[in-house]
């Protein structure tokens, strides 16, 4: 019998229409079931090519049996892609039926790791973020500023944008996308401290580093702030991170294999909570208006399944993408 699987280019992905609002509500469902024990996913193994030793390949396996998704995303990032004109983080996903194990889907997951990121931020930021902010400070404004930005504004009545990038245009591009798309008013500054101090929620979304260049200070952060690191622990100096009140992570499991195997998160605080304890109210969150709330979220497999099967059936059912014999 003849098989064939729908392959999906980054612009078909993108065309299916799948909004933040539906990405968000996904994401949180993905981490009910993994605070529940219900996901099997282990910690993504990576090779390093080249001679920068920021580049990174991940291979990253999950299964979500509530959701029937199974499959694997194999992902790249290459922090001088950006010098070559080039995205910094490319891949391809494969989704495969649960029961047979036969493939369903090849698609590119660009687009799927863009809005699954600003989506985990947007649900920590559920928790741990005071709920009336509306000033938000965005550091490095490429895809993941975007995205963030956007998953941010879903849940929080934003008015107001700080936006620092050292490459002053893609600052431009955020603040077009933000008074354009999100009727939200932006402020690009000319130094990362004015896209901290003073914010109810800050990002920051640069390449993720081996060695941490620590640009953000001990005492730029105001109290109450919510902090979203996306990219891990390369822009906050250790004394600022130890002034969290509560520092969280996605995965623990994860996070310690970074930690203990790959030499991130150095002197950083103890973990608090992962997302999982959170939503299912295993651990409390933000408990008062003074907390200084971290959430250093890795990226996960099964954020990638839980969004990949909506992705599949929207595209199905409108005959976007090209079907192909396996």
């Amino acid at each position: 019998m003849n098989h064939k699987l729908l392959y999906l280019s980054k612009y078909e992905v993108a065309k299916v229409g799948v909004t933040m609002a539906d990405t968000i509500d996904i994401i949180e469902r993905a981490f009910i079931e993994m605070g529940n024990n219900n996901v099997e996913m282990p910690p993504k193994p990576a090779i390093h090519p080249g001679d920068n030793g920021d580049n990174f390949i991940h291979a990253m396996p999950a299964y979500i049996p509530a959701m029937r998704s199974a499959g694997i995303k194999w992902i790249s990032g290459y922090p001088d892609n950006q010098k070559k004109g080039l995205p910094y983080i490319m891949g391809l996903l494969i989704l495969n039926d649960t029961e047979t194990g036969l493939p369903l889907a090849v698609m590119d997951c660009s687009w799927i790791t863009a809005m699954r990121t600003g989506a985990a931020s947007a649900v920590s930021a559920k928790y741990l973020a005071r709920k009336e902010s509306s000033k938000i400070g965005i550091i490095a404004c490429g895809v993941q500023g975007h995205t963030n930005l956007e998953a941010m504004s879903v849940l929080f009545p934003l008015k107001k944008v700080m936006a620092f990038d050292p490459n002053r245009e893609q600052s431009k591009k955020l603040a077009s996308y933000a008074s354009t798309k999100l009727g939200i008013e932006v402020e690009i500054v000319d130094e990362p401290k004015k896209a901290v101090t003073g914010c109810d929620i800050v990002v920051t979304s640069g390449p993720i580093l081996k060695q941490p260049h620590e640009t953000i200070k001990a005492g730029w952060v105001d109290e109450g702030t919510f902090i979203s690191c996306v990219d891990f622990d390369s822009f906050f100096s250790r004394e600022a991170f130890n002034q969290a009140s509560k520092w969280t992570t996605d995965n623990i499991a994860q996070y310690n294999h970074y930690k203990e195997n790959l030499g991130y998160f150095q002197n950083c605080p103890d973990i608090y909570a992962e997302l999982g304890e959170l939503v299912t109210g295993r651990k409390v969150g933000r408990e008062n208006n003074k907390e200084i709330n971290f959430a250093a979220n890795l990226g996960l497999a099964m954020e990638d399944m839980a969004l990949a099967p909506l992705v599949y059936k929207k595209a199905s059912e409108k005959g976007i993408g090209v079907w192909l014999e396996l």
